[in-house]
């Protein structure tokens, strides 16, 4: 099911682990409607990059968040975030640099680990710029 120009409801809620495990990962009508709202502005992500965004990471219900270890107040249980990368564009941090300096509304914008990109468009829209490297969060300015 198509949520935006770019991205459908099953590339923002499949999950490798999930298939794996056997985990349930469909999101409530609630969820999917917030899928719509994080896709839509996803899109905008996918035109300033100019190239395919691959998502790693978007719905995650809370079983299959537990299973990776997600934060229990994580974004991807609301549907409000994704993981992704865009090779075709440059490197993980030229991603996260391209979305930084541009005119894209987000709450979070961390590159993980130097591995991949998570957005978070959270209704606060706080513009907060992050890394993390498995020893904690560094804010960038």
């Amino acid at each position: 099911m198509k949520l935006s120009k770019y991205f459908t409801l099953e590339e923002l809620t499949f999950s490798q682990t999930a298939a794996r495990l056997g985990i349930d990962n469909t999101p409530s009508m609630e969820t999917a409607n917030q899928l719509g709202f994080t896709a839509y502005h996803m899109d905008k992500v996918r035109e300033l990059l100019g190239h395919p965004v691959i998502v790693s990471s978007g719905y995650r219900s809370p079983e299959l968040n537990a299973a990776v270890r997600g934060s229990a107040t994580s974004s991807h249980v609301r549907g409000e975030a994704v993981d992704f990368t865009c090779p075709g564009y440059g490197s993980v941090r030229e991603v996260f640099d391209a979305i930084r300096e541009s005119e894209i509304c987000f709450d979070q914008l961390i590159v993980e680990y130097g591995t991949w990109c998570h957005i978070g468009f959270d209704a606060r829209m706080r513009g907060q710029c992050l890394a993390y490297n498995g020893n904690g969060y560094k804010e960038i300015a």
